[in-house]
């Protein structure tokens, strides 16, 4: 093997995709020490959307105070891309609103804000961007981007003219939506959203029932927000004559989607095919030999437009064979079938989760594997 092309998603809760993408060429170096490696540390819309974008495209990162999905006062970060007459951020939701800030016990859908979102957009378009590039995955909430609109001078009033609470009960509150606080060349500017899911706002597909248990959502309080985002659509489109009920991709991220298809004329777009587009992933990997990704868990449900199938459908097209690792395999017959490698589980005893998702644990445990697996090839091409 002459080129290795190492393109991962992050191990949620344990490691970003570079640091995956790390691992792993350790390990093949462990093996194949002067093999061409090519790191390319991928993101669908979710959690390090951001860092692979402003990397592979040379960006810079800055930094802003915001509030968490609690409101909590934290440090994030965010890209800006200079071009030749105009700026660009790239933004990743969880990195203001993500379900990665909480405590399990913190988690509640019912209270949490997409604030700090708006805010990284106001401080972007302060600096001067006029162009806006979002990843909307592993989101704490499910307020249809009130907060966000909020931290844009949105006002979200009840029956009595008083403003709502923050997070996705108050919705159901929602009366009148004054957006006369709100900069027109803001509502203006370019926004593309990259999302990794299709579903409508509401109802048995829409963000609260598939998306909110995860997020910390009891079944009676999915359905509380399920009608609180019934509510956002009927009351935007009565006053804006919006339908945004069962837009595809109304409901990613607890319906920021919605939020900024009604207000921002924004243009959503499949996380993978998006990204791909950006980074000229088909470009990149042609003459490899062998391509490596990888997520936290791999299951029936990574054959669901997720990253690693549209990695395994770009290499098909070029005869390129996929080889995935996971901490977590489920439906190995399936993942085989549709056309991987090979489907690894990158643990190597049996420990608590807590445990296995330690960096450490993690970083050592992709080394190790990923050197089996090279090795289990290099010596096959040396049988006749």
């Amino acid at each position: 093997m002459k080129k290795i092309v190492i393109a991962p998603d992050s191990f949620k809760g344990s490691l970003t995709s570079l640091q995956v993408a790390q691992a792993i060429e350790e390990g093949i170096h462990m093996t194949l020490p002067s093999v061409h490696v090519i790191k390319i540390p991928v993101a669908d819309g979710g959690e390090g959307t951001m860092h692979t974008l402003v990397d592979a495209l040379h960006g810079i990162y800055t930094t802003c105070k915001v509030y968490n999905p609690l409101m909590r006062e934290i440090t994030a970060k965010y890209g800006i891309l200079k071009n030749s007459d105009s700026y660009t951020a790239i933004i990743d939701m969880a990195s203001a609103s993500g379900l990665t800030l909480l405590t399990e016990k913190e988690r509640n859908p019912l209270i949490t804000s997409t604030y700090g979102t708006g805010q990284l957009i106001a401080d972007a378009y302060a600096r001067g961007c006029r162009h806006f590039i979002i990843g909307i995955g592993g989101s704490a909430t499910n307020d249809a981007g009130k907060g966000m609109l909020e931290a844009l001078g949105c006002r979200f009033l009840d029956a009595n003219g008083h403003p709502l609470a923050q997070g996705g009960e108050s919705l159901n509150l929602l009366s009148h939506i004054d957006t006369s606080g709100v900069k027109t060349s803001l509502l203006h500017s370019d926004f593309t959203i990259i999302c990794d899911v299709n579903n409508p706002l509401y109802g048995e597909s829409g963000a609260a029932h598939i998306f909110a248990s995860q997020k910390g959502a009891s079944f009676a309080a999915i359905e509380i927000l399920d009608k609180g985002l019934r509510r956002f659509a009927f009351c935007v489109k009565k006053q804006f004559g919006i339908d945004i009920a069962h837009t595809p991709g109304a409901g990613a991220a607890g319906g920021m989607g919605a939020a900024f298809t009604a207000f921002f004329n924004a243009t959503l777009k499949s996380g993978i095919k998006a990204i791909f587009k950006i980074l000229d992933f088909e470009k990149i990997i042609t003459g490899a030999d062998l391509i490596i990704t990888g997520e936290g868990k791999i299951d029936k449900q990574t054959l669901m437009g997720k990253l690693s199938q549209g990695i395994l459908f770009a290499a098909q097209k070029k005869s390129i064979p996929v080889i995935a690792l996971g901490g977590t395999i489920e439906d190995w017959k399936l993942l085989t079938d549709a056309g991987f490698l090979g489907v690894f589980c990158i643990q190597s005893s049996a420990i608590p989760l807590s445990q296995a998702m330690q960096p450490e644990i993690t970083i050592e445990n992709l080394k190790q594997t990923t050197s089996q697996i090279i090795r289990l090839i290099s010596f096959n091409h040396l049988i006749p």
